[in-house]
């Protein structure tokens, strides 16, 4: 692939069909690049920021190029949805539990810590499976440092 040729769609393609090809978790992919399988997913995904070092591993891992690598390294834009409303159903039960619990969010958010909001840039996400006897559930724990308006 020629470095002019490519942009950062192109290297998350050619991670993912190495991922699927070569049977990778992204739980082994994270743990050769010494971060959590969350934010190490979302960086392959093409929607965080690679260092040098944490890009040589992806590159080691998915045999990219170093123009490849060096696409890892650049702010993406951020949003990977193709569309505003999801399409695809697990992604669409996300935007169901704004739709229906965003107010909610907001409300006791503001009650607990006031005026403000929750960063997406600090930020910690665990997902978990969680064995449950009617069924396994999906666990996931979102952590953003609370961030007041100010007046000025």
């Amino acid at each position: 692939m020629e470095a002019c040729a490519m942009n950062r769609l192109d290297v998350t393609e050619k991670i993912i069909a190495t991922k699927v090809a070569r049977g990778l978790k992204w739980s082994d992919v994270a743990r050769e690049v010494g971060l959590s399988k969350e934010w190490v997913t979302a960086a392959c995904l093409g929607q965080m920021t690679l260092d040098a070092e944490q890009a040589a591993v992806i590159a080691r891992l998915f045999d990219l190029s170093e123009a490849e690598a060096r696409w890892l390294q650049v702010v993406p834009y951020k949003g990977s949805l193709p569309t505003s409303v999801p399409t695809d159903p697990l992604i669409y039960r996300f935007y169901e539990l704004v739709n229906v619990y965003g107010t909610t969010f907001k409300e006791l958010i503001h009650e607990e810590f006031g005026d403000g909001i929750m960063s997406a840039i600090d930020f910690r996400m665990d997902l978990q499976r969680e064995p449950d006897p009617k069924g396994d559930r999906v666990s996931i724990t979102m952590s953003g440092k609370f961030l007041p308006y100010k007046t000025y």
